[in-house]
């Protein structure tokens, strides 16, 4: 069983940053495709940032936070993280953590899809005022 616990949300004023961690109970994370995702009130759940398990990994991001937010992970300690810098009222939402992968290839048109990520953490909220 895999759980996945997210930290680090807060309220900030706009321009403001933060930066959320995601830590896994298990090793395997270090081998799987991880993301972040958001819902804000009466909106869908969106997918933010994505990354892949290789050395070099590769990164996908949604258009609306390309060059504001940063999307990276630790290993060693089984962490995922999501820098977020410039940040906007717009981005206010829970944001929540995903690992794992049981769709096709991952790619730029797959891998912000929360349908193919199997584990998920609880959410840390995020405010920007």
């Amino acid at each position: 069983h895999v759980q996945l616990v997210e930290s680090g949300g807060g309220s900030v004023q706009t321009g403001g940053s933060l930066k959320l961690s995601c830590t896994a109970s298990a090793s395997f994370v270090r081998v799987t495709y991880m993301a972040w995702f958001r819902q804000a009130p009466g909106k869908e759940r969106e997918g933010v940032a994505a990354i892949s398990p290789a050395s070099g990994e590769t990164t996908y991001y949604t258009d609306s936070v390309k060059g504001r937010f940063t999307i990276s992970r630790d290993k060693a300690k089984n962490t995922l993280y999501l820098q977020m810098n410039s940040l906007k009222p717009e981005d206010t939402a829970m944001y929540y953590c995903a690992a794992g992968w049981t769709g096709g290839k991952w790619d730029s048109g797959t891998a912000l899809m929360t349908r193919w990520y199997p584990y998920w953490g609880q959410g840390t909220q995020v405010t920007v005022s």
